[in-house]
């Protein structure tokens, strides 16, 4: 499990992850925030831009590989975004609201990236379970993970209306 980002819900997702079996990076370009004493449960801390991170590591990533971006700023979860779904990673998702989100889709398309692709990314992240906590929305963004993984349907926010939280 790759996380972008060095937010709250990063530490919360890296705790859950690392509880459920995965190898946790967390990767972030600013160094400050992206420190080993922030995120103790993560297996590993890179202080790197997200895209550029992608692409040193891509080519060893596969379908059971998970990327999320939990960014909130297009300068680092377009790239992000971009580089991800040009590996072979299992699960794409990006944190943000709904707005937040067609916006993002208007600057993907603006860099090319086609309407199919964009489709892939499973935005806003997480199942629709009224997660309200960094842990509770971790646990969210995990099991929609797993019902991607086991081609289970779940009630994801992507395919609901009305506030996420």
């Amino acid at each position: 499990m790759i996380i972008f980002g060095a937010v709250d819900f990063t530490a919360a997702l890296a705790r859950v992850g690392k509880l459920l079996g995965f190898r946790v990076t967390v990767c972030d370009a600013r160094a400050v925030f992206a420190t080993v004493q922030r995120f103790p449960m993560a297996d590993e801390v890179v202080n790197s831009w997200p895209d550029r991170f992608l692409a040193e590591v891509g080519d060893s990533l596969g379908p059971r590989d998970v990327v999320c971006v939990l960014t909130h700023d297009h300068k680092f979860d377009v790239p992000a975004i971009v580089a991800a779904t040009q590996t072979k990673v299992g699960y794409v998702g990006a944190m943000g609201s709904r707005r937040t989100n067609e916006g993002r889709i208007v600057r993907l398309r603006s860099v090319g990236m086609s309407d199919a692709d964009i489709a892939t990314v499973m935005s806003p992240i997480g199942l629709d379970i009224g997660a309200r906590t960094p842990e509770e929305t971790a646990i969210a963004i995990c099991a929609e993970v797993i019902a991607n993984r086991t081609g289970r349907r779940a009630g994801s926010l992507r395919d609901t209306s009305g506030p996420i939280h």
